[in-house]
Order: structure tokens, then sequence, then C-alpha cells
């Protein structure tokens, strides 16, 4: 058997640091009672609430994250990934976001600090601005091969809006990717599932997509619909507008087969593109 089963949780953060936890060790036993090996939480899984507030919490929430995830990865000997919790940057004024993937013996195997930052004024009234209180990652993503499961690339959330970064994640042999996120119900409706099919169809990798979903604060409100994607684009399972997790099988001999029929990353015309 080369196959595994993966599970992108779904869950519904506020600023209410301990019932985020709860929430989060929930999901994690419930999917690994499921069977999965590779479980990973969304973006701002630890806290999603105002600004002034997180960067208060910064030292404290990074600390408790990396316990948590740790923990939990030991706990139920899963692969565990942390979608995105603040990190302090040194400044006082900034964090980083970062995602992390935790082994089963509680070390962390990769970490990625988000790149891409959502600066956006929606035409709904809400205004996001990501760089007031974040610094860009300035390391391109890693990927990690996990010996008995394949090869995974990290990034988070609006990153997936930039194929740029995944054609990086697949060129350094990625045969599956995460994208946690908090992504906007606003955005979410008309963009999230087309933007992960694509980034699966154009690298023939899986995508693994924990989300948030429903009312965090204020008129915040995020998409749902965590989601496991095949290299072929296949939705495999969708977590719909309710806290839980999309739950799939993924099989990096599925991904060699499907690289055979349709080899489009071989076929790429590298020099034509750089300068």
């Amino acid at each position: 058997m080369t196959d595994f089963l993966v599970a992108a949780l779904q869950i519904t953060s506020t600023s209410n640091v301990e019932a985020n936890f709860i929430e989060a060790e929930e999901q994690i036993e419930l999917a690994a009672r499921r069977g999965a090996e590779l479980i990973g939480l969304p973006e701002n899984f630890a806290f999603l609430g105002g600004d002034d507030e997180k960067l208060r919490l910064a030292s404290e929430l990074s600390e408790k994250c990396a316990n948590l995830l740790k923990t939990m990865s030991q706990r139920y000997q899963v692969f565990l990934l942390g979608g995105g919790y603040p990190v302090p940057a040194g400044d006082d004024s900034h964090t980083f976001n970062r995602s992390a993937l935790f082994g089963k013996d509680g070390q962390v195997l990769a970490k990625y600090d988000k790149i891409h930052l959502f600066d956006v004024d929606l035409p709904d009234g809400n205004l996001y601005k990501e760089s007031s209180t974040i610094l860009s990652g300035k390391e391109y993503p890693p990927v990690v091969d996990i010996p008995g499961l394949c090869k995974i690339g990290l990034s988070i959330c609006y990153d997936v809006r930039f194929p740029e970064l995944y054609r990086y994640l697949s060129s350094n042999g990625a045969e599956l990717i995460m994208i946690p996120a908090a992504f906007t119900a606003f955005t979410g409706k008309d963009h999230w599932q087309i933007l992960l099919q694509a980034r699966a169809i154009e690298n023939t990798a899986y995508v693994v997509a924990p989300a948030q979903t429903g009312i965090h604060y204020g008129r915040r409100q995020s998409h749902g619909h965590a989601m496991v994607i095949d290299p072929w684009g296949t939705v495999l399972s969708d977590a719909g507008k309710t806290q839980g997790a999309a739950i799939a099988p993924a099989d990096k001999e599925r991904v060699k087969k499907i690289r055979e029929q349709m080899p489009s990353l071989k076929h790429r015309k590298n020099k034509l593109f750089s300068k």
C-alpha cells in the first residue's frame, strides 16, 4: 500500500485562545482516530482577532502553538501542520505568519514564513492590511521529504494567487502541497476552489487546504470548504462550512502515474521565460 490518509481541518477561530486550542485538539484527535497520518490546521488557528491584541499575545502564542503541535504530533503519532501562527519579528510591532510541520517525534521538519501579504480593500466593506502587523518572509518555501509518505511543499493562504511559488515547489519535487488558509467569504465564493484546483492541475500534485470558516469577529467571515484535491484536479473531500475536516487518501504513485500521462512539467520551456 502506498496511499495514506490526509486531513485538512476546518475550524472557526476567534480571539478566545483557550477555546481555539480546545477545538484544534478535538479536531486533531478526531482526524487521527479516523486514520489520518498527515493533518493540517488552518491559518490563524490559535487566534483571529484584533491586531493590537495579536501583537500583545504574539510571544505567548508562538510558544503555546509550538508546544501544542509538538504534543499532538507525539500523542497521536501523526505529521502535523500548524497552518499559520504569529511569531515575534523582533521589532515589537510586527510578527511573522509562520507555518510549521512537525514529525511524529514532535520535532520541526520544516517551517515557512508567509511571503505574500493580503493588503486588499474589498467591495464588501472589509479592509485587510496584513503588512501593517506582519513582515513578509524572506526564505523560499520548503519542500520536505517524508519517508513512506511523499514530498510536501508549504505555503499559506494568499500565496495561492501566485502560481510561480507553486511552480518552485513542484520544481523542487513537491508531490503534495499544503495551503492552509483563512480565505475571506467574499473572495472565497468565486476563487477558492478554482485556485486550489489550478495549483493541483498545473503542478500535478495533491493539494491539502485546511480552512477557517464562519464569523470570527465584527464583519470578518471566512469561506470554509477545506479541501483535499488530487493531481488531476478532482476534489476528493470538501468540509463544507461547518467545523470538521476534509479527509481523503493521497498516493505518491498516483502522482507518478498522472505525471506520466500528462507530462506537462517535463514540457516546460523554461529558457523562453528567463531573462
